[in-house]
């Protein structure tokens, strides 16, 4: 059964529309605090369960914030406020202070009119697809408020950011230090700009910082990790030895090395799963997604290393690895799972994580990065007016042709788009003009079908 208002990362929106209304977002507050909570267990034996919400830096979490809060306290739930917290902090400040849940308001890399809502299980998982279905089942019975005796009460956490970086400063080697280097931080204006400076200066790093002046619509404007332009001039004009990008969010990273070169997640992804493999601490194999780059599979393949896919978006991700027994996973967009550090994808972790195997190794970021060069990956998105046949003959011909053609250098992926009306035509492999060629005419037998 499919979900009606969830997707693949929560709900989310444009503000003042659909379901990003104080309305909507009060009756979620509710629904969700009857199910993630036992509520009626809980009240049974005269206890309030507590729910942790965290928020980025959008004007509008303001009002997504009172709006939540007042649907939670309406159904006798407990309330915890963290104010601009990065999403893996509301993780593991869920853990931390044992909360039944944990609440993020945000849209992660989209603009600032853009907002969303994210919910952490008291583990500080992402939620099953199981759960979220009850939510939506219980936003569909009328809601109503507990006896004023029973209402939950809302109180703020002071001490959530000192928290946070403690935590990220413990998953770094206590022997080592970031002595010596220089560190360009783009916090994208959003919710690391108080607290990823002070974990990486206290570590011993001299640290510029870029986006870190959160005005409540200036969120990933031109910086961060969706637009590296403005960390990689940063990089170079500050002559640093590297510079690393976060989202509004804080759960994904990119990284620049010491002449403006980007590194996505995929080589970030490779750079740890070595260092911990040449160390012999990686712990089965290493989890992708469908978009992951093909060079990383092959790159892994020559160490032996498993390497398995999953669907995109990280909560799968998350799934495979569990199923494996792994650690290690992420997405070429910056999501990394370090399971044995944290419960979700954290960017400032992942980061922390790149720069223990540079110190390690002895080597740069940009020597290291050069180790894995990405196959040339092309696009195509087909506007579609209709659901689409991907298994019709004509285009499974066309896709059989160029995976022949391709001869095992490459390879091929077609999927509908999850928010839009479009066919995603990707192709990928050693020969970027081959690769175009192909996408080109893979996404013309689409249209005709379409």
């Amino acid at each position: 059964m499919g979900r009606k208002y969830f997707g693949t990362d929560g709900i989310r929106g444009k503000v003042g529309e659909s379901l990003i209304t104080p309305d909507f977002v009060m009756r979620l507050g509710y629904a969700a605090g009857r199910v993630l909570t036992g509520l009626e267990s809980n009240l049974a034996k005269g206890a309030h369960p507590a729910v942790l919400i965290g928020k980025d830096t959008r004007i509008s979490g303001y009002m997504l914030e009172a709006a939540l809060e007042a649907g939670l306290s309406a159904a006798g739930v407990d309330i915890l406020l963290t104010g601009p917290m990065p999403t893996p902090a509301v993780a593991y400040l869920t853990r931390a202070l044992r909360a039944q849940a944990g609440i993020v308001i945000s849209a992660s890399h989209n603009p600032y009119y853009d907002n969303g809502i994210k919910f952490f299980s008291a583990q500080g998982t992402k939620l099953p697809d199981e759960v979220e279905r009850a939510i939506e089942a219980e936003l569909d019975k009328p809601m109503q408020v507990m006896e004023s005796a029973k209402l939950g009460k809302a109180r703020r956490i002071d001490d959530a950011s000192g928290r946070y970086v403690e935590f990220c400063k413990s998953t770094f080697p206590n022997n080592l230090d970031l002595r010596g280097l220089k560190i360009v931080l783009d916090c994208a204006h959003g919710a690391t700009y108080h607290v990823a400076p002070p974990v990486f200066h206290e570590l011993g790093a001299e640290v510029v910082t870029i986006g870190s002046h959160p005005d409540g619509l200036n969120i990933n404007y031109e910086v961060g990790s969706t637009h590296p332009q403005a960390l990689q001039k940063a990089v170079i004009e500050q002559q640093a030895d590297l510079g690393i990008a976060f989202d509004g969010d804080g759960d994904r990273v990119m990284m620049v090395d010491a002449k403006g070169r980007l590194l996505d997640g995929d080589q970030l992804l490779y750079i740890i799963a070595l260092s911990l493999y040449s160390k012999g601490k990686l712990k089965g194999g290493v989890a992708g997604t469908l978009m992951t780059n093909l060079a990383l599979e092959h790159a892994l393949a020559r160490h032996q290393i498993p390497f398995e896919r999953a669907k995109v978006g990280d909560r799968y991700v998350l799934e495979l690895l569990q199923q494996k027994n792994w650690q290690l996973g992420g997405e070429n967009s910056g999501h990394i799972l370090i399971l044995d550090k944290h419960t979700s994808g954290d960017a400032i972790i992942a980061a922390l994580q790149v720069l223990q195997a540079l110190k390690v190794s002895g080597k740069s970021l940009a020597e290291m990065g050069e180790a894995l060069p990405l196959y040339p990956q092309v696009l195509v998105n087909v506007t579609t007016k209709a659901k689409l046949d991907l298994a019709a003959e004509p285009i499974q011909r066309a896709v059989k042709d160029a995976e022949k053609t391709l001869n095992g250098t490459g390879r091929v992926l077609l999927r509908a788009s999850g928010t839009e009306p479009k066919i995603r035509v990707m192709v990928e492999g050693q020969d970027a003009v081959l690769v175009r060629n192909l996408a080109e005419e893979i996404a013309e037998v689409v249209r005709q079908q379409a």
